[in-house]
């Protein structure tokens, strides 16, 4: 039996199921377990899909408001992680995966450490959401306009809109298959990369500003304190994209973005052609992909700086 088979086994017997993702959940994380979440529930399954912190970016994707800032109870029948490369950036919530009577894992991070007992890790595909494309052919799962929304707002944004060096021909087909289904491409498009709060859009003046170009131009770093936050009525998920801001800089290569949250300072870092950011983010507890990677550091802004500009320096040409 395939390990897609045992995974479709054990959802059929589960009757409580809980859908998890990591912390700082991206629209990959939220595509995925609101896309799940949605299968699931037209299956008749008592499922919850549990994300303390929902960024108002997606609160636009269909079933965001039946999502949950905390579990309704202590063990389920079932715990599906999605996104998620270890169980220690699990939300804070991974005791209830931990709880569970039967745990899976999908997801596509090249750093999972097989934590289920079940692992479905596609470590080529570009987003979490393109490997659940291919689960749900697989199940015979039909693609609403619903569904297929969660899933290419996933792979759009991991993505960076078809940008990385990882989308594959299949991706493309995805995207053509998914829009045959009636999914709005150019509007999830335009939701994710061009319409911007006023929180985010404040913050951004402010990163911009502070921006600094390190090591000849090649790497740009800023950053947003917690005051800078309250200063602009920013909410959660005021912060998203603004890493992207230096990457779009002529001759940088490294992006750095520090941004303060309650367990200390939140780095976000893109590269643009070489550099292996998600190597730089595993040195200090992150990880991610080659070319977009994160990890929560401590420190003042500069102490983080000199310690990240410390790696990429070793992968600098």
């Amino acid at each position: 039996m395939s390990t897609l088979d045992e995974i479709l086994k054990e959802i059929k017997k589960a009757e409580d199921i809980i859908i998890l993702t990591h912390n700082n959940p991206d629209g990959d994380a939220i595509g995925s377990s609101l896309a799940v979440y949605s299968t699931l529930k037209a299956a008749g399954k008592n499922v919850e899909v549990v994300i303390p912190k929902m960024p108002r970016l997606f609160e636009f994707l269909p079933c965001a408001d039946e999502v949950k800032k905390e579990a309704s109870k202590e063990e389920y029948d079932l715990a599906i992680s999605l996104d998620c490369a270890t169980i220690k950036l699990l939300n804070g919530w991974a005791n209830y995966f931990e709880n569970a009577k039967t745990k899976i894992v999908i997801d596509h991070h090249s750093t999972n450490d097989m934590y289920g007992d079940l692992n479905y890790v596609e470590l080529g595909a570009p987003a979490c959401c393109q490997v659940l494309y291919v689960l749900f052919n697989y199940f015979n799962i039909k693609i609403t306009p619903e569904i297929g929304t969660c899933l290419m707002t996933g792979i759009i944004t991991d993505t960076g809109g078809f940008q990385h060096s990882d989308v594959t021909k299949e991706t493309f087909e995805i995207a053509s298959e998914l829009l045959s289904a009636g999914v709005n491409i150019s509007k999830i498009y335009k939701r994710v990369f061009s319409t911007h709060t006023k929180g985010n859009f404040l913050l951004r003046k402010i990163a911009l500003q502070r921006m600094e170009f390190l090591e000849e131009g090649k790497v740009a770093f800023t950053y947003i304190t917690k005051q800078d936050e309250e200063n602009c009525n920013a909410e959660q998920g005021d912060c998203e994209g603004i890493v992207n801001e230096g990457t779009c800089v002529e001759g940088v290569e490294v992006s750095i973005f520090v941004h303060e949250v309650e367990d200390g300072m939140r780095v976000s870092t893109r590269s643009n052609e070489y550099v292996n950011v998600s190597d730089v983010c595993l040195m200090f507890g992150g990880g991610g992909h080659i070319h977009a990677a994160g990890a929560t550091m401590q420190g003042t802004p500069e102490q983080i700086k000199e310690k990240l500009l410390k790696e990429i320096r070793l992968q600098l040409k």
